[in-house]
């Protein structure tokens, strides 16, 4: 239960922080703040619960070391029981707080830093653009967490390695699908919102976490494994 608790722990920190600073500081420190904001709250989860349940806090992030072969089943559903809890968790606190704001917040109308696409989101890309970013950018998500996470790789130094991706990943996908690589993420923001964001969910759940299933047979099939 600790490995469980600790995934809902950093799951939660994420979507709080990240999704947060999204929605009360986005229009202050833009594009690169809030990819910041995710990578350091995944960076510091890492060292944080990192030796305990290895800071996946991402159901694309697990299924893909099941299918590596890391983890038995009981895990893999342990852990993502836990993670979508703990996201949506994180999008009701946010919620929240954001009530307490004094001229009023308006969730269904403002978000909670929910995922989508479309020609009223931000950047304003379509469907197939948003399904190509979240499967290649998850892909090589993985990649880097499964390959400096193996065996004789300099671990010690893996929290740093993968906290840096999500910052990338972040500054250059914004603005396509707000980034999820993370059902998680996506979820508790779309339950609370509802309606588009709701409507947009299976794409966020569906995608990353069939490019988990992919990235973990690149190590599972020894394409990748030192």
């Amino acid at each position: 239960m600790k490995k469980y608790l600790a995934e809902f722990i950093g799951t939660f920190t994420l979507v709080l922080l990240g999704c947060g600073t999204a929605v009360v500081a986005g229009d202050k420190v833009g594009v690169v703040g809030i990819a910041f904001a995710f990578g350091f709250a995944l960076l510091g989860m890492a060292y944080g619960i990192g030796p305990l349940s290895g800071c996946h806090i991402n159901p694309a992030v697990s299924l893909s070391v099941f299918t590596a072969g890391r983890m038995p089943v009981g895990d893999l559903i342990g852990y993502i029981v836990a993670q979508c809890l703990g996201a949506i968790v994180a999008a009701y606190v946010l919620s929240s707080i954001l009530s307490g704001k004094l001229s009023g917040y308006d969730v269904a109308a403002s978000g909670l830093g929910q995922n989508g696409w479309g020609p009223d989101y931000l950047g304003g890309y379509g469907q197939n653009a948003a399904m190509l970013f979240e499967f290649v950018a998850t892909l090589l998500f993985v990649i880097v967490i499964l390959g400096s996470t193996q065996a004789g790789a300099p671990t010690q130094i893996a929290g740093l390695a993968i906290g840096i991706t999500l910052v990338v990943i972040h500054i250059f996908g914004i603005q396509i699908t707000g980034v999820s690589v993370n059902p998680a993420r996506s979820l508790g923001p779309a339950l609370l919102v509802g309606g588009k964001a709701l409507q947009q969910l299976w794409l966020f759940l569906l995608v990353p976490s069939l490019a988990g299933i992919v990235g973990g047979l690149f190590f599972r099939l020894k394409a990748l494994e030192k």
